[in-house]
């Protein structure tokens, strides 16, 4: 038992190690913003998931916005900002339909981001079907802020 103990312990230390650092961007007074997301919805009566349209942030006040390996960009905390978005919906299979392709720009205020360290999502619409248009919505979770009904 104790030689499995020393071991099964090392790794559980080194494993804890290499998790996130749950404060990340607290010291620095940064949010992570999701750099591209795509809405997606189950579609419950046919079983299947319909593709929703994807957003991309394409600058932060005019400047190309740096994109971290986790697919996310640090965004200052009480600030007020202007991010540059595009939007664009897809097929049935997943794939972009180029001719719905729009530009919006968000505003984002001072008392909108004011908590270091939290992830947030810029979603192109509040649902994920029966929807037009790019209407930008900021959540803190990866699904639609409305089911479509």
């Amino acid at each position: 038992m104790k030689v499995i103990a020393a071991p099964v312990l090392f790794l559980t230390l080194l494993g804890c190690q290499n998790l996130p650092d749950r404060q990340e961007g607290v010291a620095d007074n940064v949010v992570f913003l999701s750099a591209y997301h795509c809405l997606e919805e189950t579609v419950d009566d046919i079983d299947r998931i319909h593709f929703g349209p994807c957003l991309k942030v394409t600058d932060i006040d005019g400047q190309a916005p740096t994109v971290r390996d986790d697919e996310f960009i640090e965004v200052p905390v009480r600030q007020a900002l202007t991010i540059g978005t595009s939007c664009v919906y897809r097929h049935a299979d997943g794939t972009p339909i180029p001719a719905t392709m729009e530009t919006v720009d968000v505003q984002i205020r001072p008392d909108t981001f004011t908590q270091g360290g939290q992830r947030w999502y810029l979603h192109a619409h509040r649902k994920a079907r029966r929807v037009i248009g790019c209407e930008p919505t900021l959540s803190r979770s990866v699904y639609p802020t409305e089911r479509t009904n």
